[in-house]
């Protein structure tokens, strides 16, 4: 018995065998190197605007000049003035911070949420799966964006937290359903049934032993929601319900420019430029990293 719990411990414990590491071919790929590179300066760009901001003109996106409405580019500032005259570029940089503090923010909060439900219910199973199942379940039935918008109308205060907060709260179901689907075809593995059988507690089974060989198709989709909540939150945003002025983001220039798309197309084209290469990237690598996570591409 002792001889068979020490194989068990040198090789069943750490994990079932993986037939090749998906991670060595993944940084190989172009595919992944552009969106990861461009979503980190795009990161970098998050944290430090005024930095970025100051390399043309003043770098303050409140520093307006009612002379320079809907002024086109210029030399020093590369894409024009807004109705108000105020710089587009330094607004376009500001608006980075929260766009992109939104979508990691929701997607950060609905993760926990998903991790803990979809765990508990895949683990356990019974009585407990079920209620939990039927709660996902409403969430999921309930259309995201209608929610959003019943739910955003109550708030009086929308800031880059609440908007999260709500979001998240709405968007947690789908993620919930992959990690308990993913829990369920790990609970009964052999390395998982080895470490309870030497006694080991629940919590370190489930963190040693059952989420890391869980959560691979959960960081897919991951990713692939901090993109889809951007575009919800420049969406609730452009009509109105998201962010509202003194807050900088793209959804408000957004809204501002779609009236004066014709006399002014700069004011449009460049806040759009910024969420349409975010989103881009963001759906790219989500894809790499579902190509090189799939099981049944590795050899």
């Amino acid at each position: 018995m002792t001889d068979s719990f020490a194989n068990i411990s040198a090789s069943g414990l750490t994990g079932p065998p993986l037939r090749r590491n998906p991670w060595r071919g993944l940084l190989t790929r172009i595919s992944f190197w552009l969106p990861a590179g461009t979503l980190a300066l795009l990161c970098v760009i998050a944290l430090f605007p005024a930095l970025f901001a100051g390399l043309f003109g003043n770098g303050d996106p409140r520093v307006c000049d009612l002379g320079s409405s809907g002024r086109a580019p210029t030399d020093g500032h590369p894409f024009g003035f807004d109705l108000q005259g105020c710089d587009v570029y330094a607004n376009v940089i500001y608006g980075t911070q929260a766009s992109i503090s939104i979508g990691v923010l929701t997607t950060v909060l609905a993760v926990l949420i998903a991790i803990v439900v979809g765990t508990l219910a895949g683990l356990y199973g019974g009585a407990l799966d079920w209620v939990l199942s039927r709660v996902t379940d409403v969430f999921l039935g309930f259309p995201f964006l209608l929610g959003a918008v019943v739910v955003l109308n109550t708030i009086g205060d929308r800031s880059v937290l609440s908007i999260s907060l709500v979001l998240a709260m709405l968007g947690w179901g789908t993620m919930a359903r992959i990690v308990r689907g993913s829990v369920r075809s790990v609970r009964g593995a052999d390395f998982v049934l080895a470490a309870r059988t030497m006694g080991l507690g629940s919590w370190r089974v489930i963190t040693k032993y059952v989420l890391p060989n869980s959560l691979a198709p959960l960081f897919v989709v991951a990713t692939i929601t901090v993109g889809a909540t951007i575009v919800a939150e420049s969406s609730l945003t452009f009509l109105g319900i998201g962010l509202k002025a003194p807050s900088i983001s793209w959804g408000l220039q957004l809204s501002r420019a779609a009236s004066q798309f014709q006399n002014s197309p700069h004011l449009l084209i460049f806040p759009a430029t910024f969420l349409a290469v975010t989103v881009l990237s963001i759906i790219t690598l989500g894809d790499s990293l579902r190509a090189a996570l799939d099981p049944r591409r590795q050899q």
